[in-house]
């Protein structure tokens, strides 16, 4: 990945230095990038990773999907703080998880821990499971696994 950056920036520069101008400009070394993204994109299977900017488009779904589930879980926790009558019913429950190694399992725990209404309590040893204690075991739980799968797919999508 790093060589297809060097070579994405060697592109640009040397774009903005070939380019008929009186005088370096700004516009045209960005110029030069994009068409260095082009060249490098076309030619990333010589490298033999995946093309470098697809890990920052992962990112930005992550990051996309986690402002969209904590919106989600806090409308469901306002409205059980506001509910005339409180009708929760916590509890704990174990997941398993398909995500190996530190980084990983981490993000996974941060990112499910400020959503509002659940948290992780435990990861076990191994790293293959997470202890999560809901705020409405009932009504959330299936809301929080299509999160987990969600956040798992995505974090996959970043780190591999």
């Amino acid at each position: 990945m790093p060589a297809q950056f060097l070579l994405n920036v060697f592109v640009a520069v040397l774009w903005t230095l070939i380019s008929d101008e009186d005088e370096l400009k700004f516009t045209t070394l960005v110029m030069g990038y994009l068409v260095g993204i082009v060249i490098v994109f076309l030619m990333h299977r010589f490298f033999g990773d995946r093309f470098y900017l697809s890990r920052f488009f992962a990112l930005i779904k992550l990051v996309i999907i986690f402002n969209v589930e904590l919106f989600q879980s806090t409308v469901l926790v306002l409205r059980h703080i506001l509910s005339p009558k409180i009708r929760i019913k916590p509890g704990i429950f174990k997941y398993e998880t398909v995500l190996r190694g530190e980084w990983e399992i981490t993000t996974l725990a941060l990112l499910l821990t400020l959503t509002p209404g659940s948290v992780v309590i435990q990861v076990t040893p191994k790293g293959d499971a997470f202890y999560i204690h809901a705020m409405d075991v009932e009504e959330s739980k299936d809301m929080l696994l299509r999160s987990l799968d969600k956040f798992e797919r995505a974090i996959m999508g970043v780190m591999r």
